[in-house]
């Protein structure tokens, strides 16, 4: 019986040692902690499956102001307007503003075979309608014009 308690103790105590752990922090002579590098690129799939990096994910999309001032009589009256196009970083954006009175919404496109020409349009409930045609310098930034149904004609500076 003692002997079955003994080796009772001995296995205890050895899963214990055994299931306990240190945890080693290198430091310096003057006794602080050295930087540890941490690899911002996850380790290689083991299978040999590439995984997806930082790079190859799709950038999120980014908001950017719209400010559209008169170039003509008829927007003079109505004065300089403003409203928001979500770039959606993938060719394609989201555009939104406030005209008159009445919300426009729209989609504003790049042009095929040139990353820094576009197209955008918006519609309101009303029937109203505009159209503009710019050039982003880079991804937040661009100018153009912008021309609405009733005739008023805009210049549209894009970005914050």
């Amino acid at each position: 019986m003692k002997l079955k308690l003994a080796r009772l103790a001995a296995m205890a105590g050895l899963q214990a040692c055994a299931l306990s752990g240190c945890y080693v922090v290198p430091v310096g002579p003057d006794g602080n902690n050295y930087a540890i590098y941490i690899p911002t690129t996850p380790p290689p799939h083991p299978a040999g499956v590439p995984q997806p990096s930082a790079a190859s994910q799709p950038a999120m999309p980014k908001m950017l102001h719209a400010r559209l001032y008169p170039e003509n009589d008829i927007a003079t009256q109505t004065g300089m307007v403003s409203g928001t196009v979500t770039n959606m970083m993938t060719g394609k954006g989201r555009f939104q503003l406030q005209y008159a009175g009445e919300v426009l919404t729209g989609e504003a496109t790049r042009v095929s075979g040139d990353d820094r020409k576009g197209i955008a349009s918006a519609w309101g409930p009303s029937g109203s309608f505009m159209t503009c045609e710019y050039q982003m310098s880079s991804p937040m930034q661009g100018a153009g014009t912008c021309n609405f149904s009733n005739g008023a004609r805009y210049k549209v500076h894009l970005g914050n």
